[in-house]
């Protein structure tokens, strides 16, 4: 299979445009990175392993990951100029072996497909509680009550569908300028109002229970080893590193833009965000004395119990969904992106039509998954088996593939001063084996991120 001519070291604009600023692009960065994950997971993951203590190893491998994993993605993308299947085949064509590359590289790509259609299921039950939240139903039937309902099977397909329309629709009406107008506004959107809830928490009559909870150091925990693997789970997948989603993302980045740079800034907001998330929710857990929990659970029926319970709690609830609402879309638009720009470059069709295709198989396969069990068990091995083997493929293409010549002069074009040989160590030997103990502790585990 010959490589797509876009693909090529000398290629400096995509034929969807690119970002303006790196402001911009941070933004889109951060959009696709602050997810699910940040709001019901890393909470009740800070506590659970130790409070203060796991921040340590979390930021740790914020750090590493930031640095060498996901500024590796952005490089690839912008050295290939396309995303994903381009990409792959950009990498493997330095041993002769483009097809393989190219055949690889659909496995992170439907990965990416795959998390579209089960977050887009999950979108839907947050818009569902958003409105439930307005009109104050969320609040008059039993805890669990009206999560068994949306969850049920076929049991939310107008406000599914209508998730899925809305990030459709914002792709077809601009690649790279719909993407990065959506985020200038609903990045900002989603920190101020997370900021107004852990505020009114924290004048929350038993609210430094949750503080306790969260940020008394359990040190005895570092010596755990449970500790440091989810750690690295949840940092991993923070982060986005699906070895398709940041991908494109980077082809769409100015050869003048400091890669390494865009990547901390984005590994900045990201832990930010998950920090955010955990002063707004858990303190409000534990002020009401209900059982701190993860997952679905916990926003679904564990947060409206404590909006019920709270003054002006409808309104808040409100602002919650409101919240969730934007970190999903955004989330949701770079995984489409990602399927979307591939299409398009491999069979020459508009993006346009590629992103409807997307909105239409996510919406065909969802609705027979809209079960919560149903969902669960195809996020469990979309995230557990192919997500994580797909990252694996995308750091081992680059850094052992590709190699470091290519890649290092990628990453330092936009710098004042070129990367040195410890980043490709670090890359090579460090971060591409935790890759691999991240895909295989997940499936151990049953997941970690």
């Amino acid at each position: 299979m010959k490589m797509n001519k876009r693909a090529s070291s000398s290629q400096t604009h995509h034929q969807n445009g690119g970002f303006q600023n790196s402001f911009g692009f941070v933004l889109a960065c951060v959009g696709s990175a602050v997810g699910m994950g940040n709001i019901w997971l890393f909470p009740y993951r800070l506590g659970q392993y130790g409070g203060a203590a796991f921040l340590i190893p979390y930021f740790f491998f914020i750090a590493l990951f930031g640095l060498v994993g996901l500024s590796a993605e952005f490089a690839i993308g912008r050295r290939a100029g396309t995303g994903t299947l381009g990409s792959y085949e950009y990498c493997w064509n330095r041993i002769k072996k483009g097809k393989i590359g190219y055949l690889l590289g659909w496995i992170p790509l439907l990965g990416s497909l795959g998390i579209a259609i089960g977050y887009s299921v999950i979108l839907g039950w947050v818009l569902r509680a958003l409105g439930a939240s307005l009109t104050g139903s969320l609040f008059s039937v039993e805890p669990g009550t009206f999560f068994a309902g949306i969850s049920s099977a076929f049991g939310n397909i107008p406000c599914h569908a209508l998730m899925i329309f809305l990030a459709c629709t914002l792709l077809i009406t601009g690649a790279t300028k719909g993407i990065e107008k959506v985020n200038k506004i609903l990045m900002p959107a989603f920190f101020c109002l997370f900021i107004v809830l852990a505020v009114r928490v924290f004048f929350l009559d038993g609210s430094g229970d949750g503080y306790r909870f969260l940020f008394i150091p359990k040190w005895e925990y570092l010596l755990q080893a449970d500790t440091w693997v989810m750690a690295m789970g949840q940092a991993f997948f923070s982060l986005s590193i699906t070895g398709s989603g940041m991908i494109v993302y980077g082809s769409y980045l100015g050869k003048d833009e400091d890669i390494t740079k865009a990547s901390v800034n984005t590994a900045i907001f990201d832990t930010l965000a998950a920090m955010l998330a955990a002063l707004a929710i858990m303190p409000a857990v534990f002020a009401f004395g209900i059982e701190p929990a993860s997952g679905p659970p916990l926003m679904f029926i564990t947060l409206p119990q404590v909006f019920a319970k709270m003054p002006l709690g409808n309104i808040f609830a409100v602002f919650f969904f409101v919240s969730v609402a934007f970190a999903g879309i955004t989330s949701l638009i770079n995984m489409f992106e990602a399927v979307c720009e591939s299409w398009q470059t491999r069979f020459g069709m508009p993006h346009s039509a590629m992103a409807a295709v997307c909105g239409i198989i996510a919406l065909a396969v969802g609705i027979f998954i809209e079960d919560g069990n149903r969902v669960g068990a195809w996020m469990d091995f979309v995230t557990i088996l192919v997500v994580p083997f797909g990252a694996l493929l995308g750091a081992f293409s680059i850094y052992y593939i590709l190699g470091w010549k290519e890649i290092g002069e990628e990453l330092s074009t936009g710098r004042g001063q070129p990367l040195g040989t410890w980043f490709c160590t670090i890359g090579k030997y460090i971060y591409v084996p935790l890759a691999v103990f991240v895909f295989i502790l997940g499936i151990l585990y049953g997941g970690i991120g």
